[in-house]
């Protein structure tokens, strides 16, 4: 069976999938996996640095991080990458769009966005893209986008790099939406700040599961 090609680093970070249509296991029982999960962590966000992806790699991430539930296929989101000295111009516009849009917010908080993108080596934003004519509704591929992030935080993890999932002012900014040519039926659903852990993250409070959970009797 012919499978799909990738770039080389898609190879050495993850397996090719096969092709559209070709079987694939129902069920993956993995030791591994299970703990991955069971301990899945995301990294303060002052406490990753370089390295980070590159180009090849951050596109076979996105490539596994698409790899979610999807009613009727429409992949109802987008991303947009920023890496490189080009990511440090963004947050300079978003520093004159913060004074503008919340002039009381202070000195200290204009100070962080202007160095927000100095968090990471690579920070990718999330764009929630729902079709609202088509008859998915939009809180279903509300949550595909959602579980895209998901993913990407495992992908991310999985590959060696550390990550967090971001959302702060900017992702409820009407300037910020301008500045990245968001459509009127798009909205950010965060910013993907991914690179080397400095520091590995504790443990915090996690729900407990009989506070959360009811299995249904009837």
């Amino acid at each position: 069976m012919a499978e799909v090609c990738y770039t080389t680093s898609m190879s050495s970070l993850f397996p090719n999938p096969p092709a559209t249509g070709h079987s694939l296991p129902a069920t993956r029982p993995a030791d591994a996996v299970r703990a991955f999960l069971a301990l899945r962590r995301s990294a303060g966000k002052r406490t990753l640095g370089p390295p980070g992806p590159s180009r090849d790699e951050i596109e076979a991430l996105l490539t596994v991080a698409m790899r979610v539930p999807d009613h009727r296929r429409l992949a109802p989101w987008r991303f947009l990458v920023f890496s490189g000295p080009e990511r440090m111009g963004f947050t300079q516009h978003a520093e004159q769009i913060h004074r503008q849009e919340q002039p009381d917010a202070g000195e200290k908080a204009f100070a962080d966005t202007r160095t927000a993108f100095e968090r990471a080596p690579v920070v990718i934003a999330l764009v929630s893209s729902p079709d609202r004519d088509h008859k998915t509704p939009v809180w279903e591929q509300e949550l595909s986008t959602g579980a895209v992030g998901y993913n990407l935080l495992l992908a991310t993890n999985a590959a060696g790099w550390a990550g967090c999932w971001l959302t702060e002012w900017l992702c409820y900014s009407p300037g910020i939406a301008k500045l990245i040519g968001l459509s009127s039926h798009e909205r950010l659903a965060g910013f993907f700040y991914i690179g080397t852990a400095t520091l590995d993250p504790q443990e915090r409070m996690r729900p407990d599961p009989d506070a959360k959970v009811t299995f249904w009797a009837g």
